[in-house]
């Protein structure tokens, strides 16, 4: 009798055990949300660029160009609005970037000029716009009273980034390069009036900017199998641009000497003019 009161009592034991170890088994185990865990640019590096000495450039110009992001080849800058996983858009990358203390930011000088750090909670506080507005209370005694409203910094209104960049011609490997300096994220900022207008946030030296860059997925729009990263996309020129300054002893934008279609026009008239300095030094 004792024996039966033993094996009942070790079958029931079992029996409750089963489902939670079971159960267990479920909670501990991971899905992959597709045929393969995609980590190729999990510990990428990237690519080291050639050095460059002062003895090998024998001609050298500083263009500044301007990505917007509302263009077809660009929206891979933008989308996501909601980060998911690892993929990111490009702002909220910069963003953590500095918030992990990866990236140093600069303030924007009026000559571009990388001078004041500036940091993740400085810059954030900074962007918070404060407007003081004046309702009318819609029941008696009907009388006007003040409000405060405080508008976080919003990403989405990132729409455009500013590229700092030397185009040079090295003699040594007799090539034309370009060599990206610094990036610039603009926010384009809405007034009272509903006009916007752009407004740099900061700029970063870009080769401080690379290893996180580096590892950033992009959406390939074409082969979602072929991952890239933020930093290929940049130095294989896979994104759409227009020129909007060079250097010159005026120090002027485009903007400043040129409007419309005419700016268009002197933006595609330095770019030409570059290509046609690099078919000049040759013979065919």
């Amino acid at each position: 009798m004792k024996r039966l009161i033993a094996f009942v009592s070790i079958a029931v034991l079992t029996l409750c055990a089963a489902p939670k170890g079971q159960s267990q088994a479920i909670l501990d185990e991971t899905f992959t949300d597709g045929i393969y865990v995609e980590n190729s640019l999990g510990e990428k590096t990237p690519l080291p660029l050639p050095t460059v000495r002062e003895a090998d450039v024998m001609w050298k110009k500083r263009i500044w160009r301007e990505i917007d992001f509302r263009q077809k080849m660009n929206l891979g800058f933008y989308y996501p609005t909601v980060s998911h996983q690892n993929w990111k858009n490009f702002i909220t990358i910069i963003l953590d970037g500095m918030k992990e203390g990866k990236i140093t930011a600069y303030e924007v000088e009026t000559t571009d000029e990388m001078l004041t750090p500036i940091s993740y909670n400085q810059f954030m506080s900074k962007q918070s716009d404060t407007t003081y507005r004046t309702f009318r209370r819609p029941y008696p005694p009907y009388d006007e009273y003040d409000t405060i409203i405080i508008s976080q910094f919003d990403p989405s209104q990132v729409l455009r980034l500013r590229l700092k960049e030397d185009w040079y011609f090295d003699k040594q490997r007799s090539q034309l390069m370009v060599r990206i300096i610094a990036i610039c994220p603009v926010r384009m900022r809405e007034l009272e009036t509903g006009d916007r207008v752009p407004q740099p946030l900061f700029w970063i030296p870009y080769e401080s900017a690379r290893n996180i860059l580096a590892q950033a997925p992009y959406f390939n729009r074409n082969n979602s199998a072929g991952l890239l990263s933020y930093d290929e996309v940049f130095w294989k020129r896979m994104f759409d641009s227009y020129i909007y300054k060079e250097e010159n002893i005026y120090d002027r934008s485009i903007q400043e000497y040129a409007q419309g279609v005419d700016a268009l026009l002197e933006s595609e008239r330095i770019k030409q003019s570059i290509i046609d300095f690099e078919q000049y030094l040759w013979d065919y």
